[in-house]
């Protein structure tokens, strides 16, 4: 049985009113689950998304040894001090890219992990090379059998080491500061990346014994203390600012003074920055943003913008596919260029197919003129970001959609055909 969307088009009426509240962010909550390995005690989480990636982590954990107890909807309690294996699941961890980040953890405390080469959504070439040579800096060996790499330090602590990363991945920086914790002596990671969600998990890693300086900016400092100590202390996940952008690009396309809330509009600059250089009128408060309707002889006057995705704090790859699909609804002709991702482009053929002008050149750079009008199509969801940008798309869209793959959405977001029914979108969720 696979869930799929049927979504009736507003057929380009702005009509959605009322609030969408953001959840927790899921790229600080995958490792923060994972970092309850460097703990002695059981550590306590807040604000956690109940979305399939979590449960693929709770699963993976329960599978090492750890204990999970999901103690509301949104807290959890784990345990994972006496690991029974350092092996993880290839089924498991073959489903989420996200399961890399337990390899840090688990090797600074055991001293060894082995893992299949993860997966996730297809975007292109993800190598593990920056992990692989994070991991051999700091004393490890690296061996391949097939698709499974299996790393060992000999019985050995890891060494703190400097590290350059090429390319400033999140995921790396987040999993190679967590092992540090653990190592012996000084790590340092040049060029970083700089996301909140790195910053927030740092906080509270020194809030329970760890010695960090400088997350959230291009170069960290860890200084191997051991393992840390939760006590009463909660990690409380922050808003997940890929969501609150999403849904504010969902306003900019057909809300009618639409509110996201519990969002951090700091964190989302290089969005707003977009939206409003498109015309969109934002009023924005300290944990909200409203998209108001401001409009010029009965039509808003929404015009082209160009987009460069780029690392922290620039514009998200993550929102690179919403984003589209609202430039198609506007004036002129825009330009999108993805930097970090060699597929992310593959969506566009089902947005043409839907009535968008848009010219892929290469796997990079494509045009989009508008305004246009969209049909309702039935599409599937290739990734993540993209099965939501066609859910966005469906929304404006004249007539019925069906979107498949909804176990990728699922992935991403919470609960997100209840959340869209309450603000005014037609959207059932049927298991086929």
């Amino acid at each position: 049985m696979k869930d799929i969307f049927l979504i009736k088009g507003l057929n380009g009426k702005r009509s959605l009113r009322g609030s969408l509240q953001v959840s927790g962010a899921k790229n600080a909550a995958l490792p923060a689950l994972a970092s309850a390995i460097l703990f002695k005690d059981p550590v306590n989480f807040k604000n956690i998304p109940y979305i399939e990636d979590i449960r693929a982590m709770k699963e993976l954990l329960e599978n090492l040894g750890g204990t999970t107890e999901r103690i509301s909807s949104d807290s959890w309690k784990i345990k994972a001090s006496k690991l029974s294996k350092t092996e993880l699941d290839e089924k498991l961890a073959k489903h989420m890219r996200a399961s890399i980040v337990l390899t840090g953890p688990i090797l600074a405390r055991y001293k060894e992990v082995s893992f299949p080469h993860p997966g996730g959504c297809v975007l292109g070439e993800r190598p593990l090379d920056m992990f692989l040579y994070a991991f051999q800096k700091m004393g490890a060996t690296v061996n391949r059998n097939g698709n499974i790499y299996k790393i060992s330090t000999k019985g050995k602590k890891l060494i703190g080491a400097e590290i350059f990363l090429h390319v400033p991945s999140h995921t790396v920086t987040e999993t190679i500061m967590m092992a540090a914790i653990l190592a012996e002596g000084k790590t340092v990671i040049k060029n970083c990346a700089m996301e909140p969600e790195i910053a927030s998990l740092a906080d509270f890693f020194v809030s329970c014994g760890a010695n960090i300086k400088g997350a959230g900016t291009p170069t960290i400092e860890i200084i191997g203390t051991g393992l840390l100590n939760c006590g009463e202390k909660v990690y409380t996940t922050i808003p997940d600012r890929i969501e609150a952008g999403s849904f504010l690009i969902l306003g900019a396309l057909a809300g009618d003074n639409l509110t996201i809330l519990d969002c951090n509009p700091l964190h989302l600059e290089s969005l707003i920055g977009a939206l409003r250089s498109a015309g969109v009128s934002l009023l924005i408060l300290k944990s909200s943003i409203t998209v108001t309707s401001r409009a010029i002889n009965n039509e808003l006057n929404l015009h082209s913008t160009n987009i460069k995705t780029h690392e922290y704090p620039g514009f998200p790859t993550d929102l690179q596919a919403p984003m589209t699909v609202f430039l198609t609804q506007v004036a002129g002709e825009s330009n999108v260029f993805e930097t970090i991702f060699d597929g992310r482009l593959n969506y566009a053929n089902d947005l043409i197919k839907m009535g968008a002008k848009i010219n892929v050149w290469s796997k990079h750079n494509m045009t989009i003129k508008g305004p246009t009008a969209l049909r309702g199509k039935e599409l599937d969801g290739p990734d993540i970001r993209a099965g939501l940008a066609y859910v966005l798309a469906a929304i404006i869209a004249k007539g019925r959609s069906v979107i498949n793959n909804v176990h990728y959405i699922d992935r991403g977001y919470e609960r997100i055909e209840e959340r869209l029914k309450k603000i005014g979108v037609d959207i059932e969720r049927v298991s086929n």
